[in-house]
């Protein structure tokens, strides 16, 4: 933790003007120093943890460099959560946005923080074994998920978030659109898995709140009750579409024991978790949603996650990214592309 005139990306941040503004638009902060320390960095927007005593609160903004047209959309978001707290508590609550130049180079947002765990490739100590904790928390993120689906977004005023008509179809030719034009090298079976995905593109039958990222470390964890959901985060990518959609991204983010690299960081893959096909039975028992085109929203959840590092990789091959963990993406790229196929041919059900 570092106070707010020393270096944490000091170049592109005034912390003395974005702390007067923190204080103008929310009074009754502490008249303490403001403490500024970075969260450790994914591949998505940049995260701050800002303290005034025990005033917490995050900061989100894009990261540095060039980013693709129309990622990271931080207003877009601020928006989205400005209307969805008060019907998803577990959606943050936003406190101000701002696109002042004087205070950094692109725009950003503050929220407030949820309290509790964040797990990436381990667990906390404090829950125990993995055999302990791993049923609750894979039934936690499946019913945090279902609670999310169940949101009236035409009561909470965010219809203009998304278009449902055609979602599935838009979604599936935009992915496969941004690896074409990221494309850095042939992958085996690539063209015959997008033409799979093109070909057998599911019916949707229901339409609501998709957040497109809903993944184990974009939840907060209760710290004593790892059944217990604090928080959901990461809402940039929220739209209105298919509830079919988020659970092929929850399973494919959830990784096996015997999975190979896929880029991310894991504990699924240990003993006590669901398996994938679980936690696919769980969501259709919670839910009480057809699951019969399941192994299609997967194959073409790892599609998207490989396309995701395939955009990092191209940034990072070209030049405009010198995060040296993008070198060897090309690896579980490849992987993702392989579970895609297996997925499509094997079956999850």
């Amino acid at each position: 933790m570092k106070t707010a005139n020393q270096s944490i990306d000091s170049e592109h941040i005034n912390w003395g003007l974005l702390e007067t503004l923190i204080r103008e638009t929310n009074p009754g902060i502490p008249n303490e120093a403001m403490k500024v320390r970075k969260f450790s960095e994914g591949y998505s927007n940049h995260t701050y943890l800002l303290t005034f005593g025990k005033w917490e609160a995050v900061l989100r903004r894009p990261p540095f460099g060039e980013i693709p047209a129309k990622a990271h959309d931080i207003k877009r978001e601020y928006k989205i959560l400005s209307r969805l707290h008060g019907v998803y508590p577990l959606a943050p609550k936003p406190y101000l946005y701002s696109d002042d130049p004087a205070i950094m180079g692109k725009h950003f947002y503050l929220m407030e923080k949820k309290q509790g765990v964040v797990i990436n490739d381990a667990l906390p100590e404090t829950y125990g074994s993995s055999d302990l904790v791993g049923p609750a928390i894979s039934k936690s993120i499946i019913n945090s998920l279902v609670e999310l689906q169940k949101v009236d977004y035409k009561k909470a005023n965010l219809m203009d978030i998304g278009k449902p008509e055609g979602f599935l179809e838009r979604q599936v030719h935009g992915w496969i659109k941004r690896y074409s034009v990221s494309k850095t090298h042939d992958i085996a079976e690539v063209a015959e898995l997008e033409a799979w995905l093109v070909k057998q593109i599911p019916k949707t039958v229901d339409t609501t709140i998709v957040h497109n990222d809903f993944k184990l470390n974009n939840l907060v964890l209760d710290p004593h009750d790892p059944g217990e959901v604090n928080g959901v985060l990461d809402w940039e990518m929220a739209t209105i579409g298919d509830p079919m959609s988020d659970i092929g991204a929850v399973l494919a983010y959830w990784g096996e024991a015997g999975d190979p690299d896929m880029g991310i960081s894991l504990v699924t893959n240990q003993k006590g978790f669901f398996s994938r096909r679980e936690m696919a039975e769980l969501y259709a028992k919670v839910s009480g949603r057809d699951i019969s085109h399941i192994d299609y929203y997967t194959a073409f959840g790892f599609y998207k996650l490989a396309v995701i590092l395939q955009q990092l990789y191209y940034r990072w091959k070209k030049g405009a990214a010198d995060d040296e963990r993008f070198a060897k993406l090309h690896i579980p790229i490849a992987n993702l592309f392989d579970l895609a196929n297996v997925t499509r041919t094997n079956k999850i059900l």
